[in-house]
C-alpha cells in the first residue's frame, strides 16, 4: 500500500508531453483540460489558472498518476540545483530493456545509466532527464519481498513510487514529515549519489545524506540533502514553478493535519481527486504537497 498519488510536471506543451510518455513510457490520458481558478488559487498560483493540463496513467492501470500542467519556461532553472521536489522516481521490471528503450527515444537523454545503487544492492536505477528539464529516476527491485517496503511492478514502466525532495536542513524536513504527516522516518543515511555529484561538480565519490519517509512500512517519499550552492528555486510570478511542482498524496486522518493547510480541504472531483476532500501544505523548502483525503492505495492495479 502507498499513499502517493500524483506527480505533477511543469512543461512546455502538454501535447508534446503526452506524446512522448504514451509513446516511451506506455501511459495513457485519464483526463485533461485547463486549470480551474479555483484550484490554482488553493496553490498559491493564481497565474497557472486557465493553463493546460494532462493526467496519464501507466500501462499496469494503476490509479497512480502523472500530471502535465503547462507553463511558461524559466530560462535561470537548473535541475537537480534547487530545493524542492527533485525527482519522480518510477518502478520498472527490467531496466536494462528500459535504457535501450530511452537510448532509442531520440527524446530522453540517460544521464545515469543503470547501476546498482550504493548501498542497495537490490535496487538497480537509471536515470533520465526530458525536453522540459524532467529528472525520472527508472528502478528496478530486484527483490520479492513485500518486507522491503517497495513495489513489484506490473508492467515494463510502471508507477511512480517515490518522490524525491531536495533540502536544505534534512534533518528538519525529516521532522516534519513525521511530525506533520505522521510518517515512518528513517535516520539519515550517506551514500554516493551520482546526480547530486554531478550536478554540482564534485568528486563521484562523495556522499550525501538522505531519509526516506514510509506509511506502514511502505516507501513513497525521499529527502536529500543539498550541497552548498543549492538555491530557492526561480519561478514566474504567481506560477506554479519549473519542473516537479506539486506532489499528491492520500491520508486517512486529517485531523492530524489540522492547523498546518496553506489552503483548507475542499471536495475535488476528477480521477485524481475522486470526489474527496484535498488540501494544500508546503514543506520546509516551500515546496506544494496535495493531501487527499483517503485510504493507502494498492501497489498494484
Amino acid at each position: 500500500m502507498t499513499l502517493l498519488k500524483c506527480a505533477t510536471h511543469v512543461v512546455e506543451s502538454v501535447d508534446d508531453a503526452v506524446a512522448r510518455y504514451a509513446r516511451w513510457f506506455d501511459y495513457d490520458v485519464v483526463e485533461d483540460g485547463v486549470v480551474a481558478a479555483d484550484l490554482a488559487a488553493a496553490w498559491g498560483t493564481p497565474a497557472s489558472a486557465g493553463r493546460r493540463y494532462a493526467i496519464m496513467k501507466p500501462a499496469s492501470d494503476s490509479p497512480i498518476f502523472l500530471r502535465f500542467i503547462e507553463g511558461d519556461e524559466v530560462p535561470s532553472y537548473l535541475p537537480i540545483r534547487t530545493y524542492g521536489w527533485a525527482a519522480i522516481e518510477i518502478c520498472v521490471q527490467d531496466v536494462e530493456a528500459v535504457n535501450e528503450r530511452m537510448l532509442t527515444s531520440g527524446v530522453f537523454d540517460v544521464i545515469g545509466p543503470p547501476k546498482p545503487l550504493d548501498g542497495f544492492p537490490n535496487v538497480k536505477p537509471m536515470q533520465v532527464r526530458g525536453p522540459d528539464k524532467e529528472t525520472v529516476y527508472l528502478t528496478e527491485i530486484r527483490v520479492d519481498d513485500p518486507s522491503s517496503g517497495l513495489p513489484q511492478p506490473q508492467s515494463l514502466i510502471d508507477r511512480p513510487f517515490i518522490l524525491v525532495l531536495a533540502c536544505p536542513d534534512l534533518r528538519a524536513t525529516a521532522r516534519w514529515m513525521a511530525d506533520v504527516l505522521a510518517l515512518e522516518v528513517t535516520d539519515p543515511v550517506a551514500i554516493r549519489y551520482s546526480m547530486i555529484s554531478l550536478a554540482f561538480d564534485l568528486p563521484e565519490d562523495d556522499r550525501h545524506e538522505l531519509v526516506t519517509a514510509k506509511w506502514n512500512g511502505q516507501v513513497f517519499l525521499e529527502a536529500d540533502q543539498y550541497p552548498e550552492g543549492a538555491v530557492r528555486r526561480p519561478a514566474h510570478p504567481g506560477a506554479l514553478p519549473p519542473g516537479v511542482a506539486i506532489v499528491s498524496m492520500v491520508h486517512p486522518d486529517f485531523q492530524k493535519l489540522e492547523g498546518h493547510w496553506v489552503s483548507p480541504p475542499v471536495p475535488r472531483g476528477g480521477p485524481l481527486y475522486g470526489g474527496a476532500r484535498v488540501g494544500v501544505l508546503k514543506t520546509p523548502e516551500g515546496a506544494l504537497l496535495e493531501v487527499i483525503e483517503g485510504d493507502a492505495l494498492p501497489w498494484g492495479s
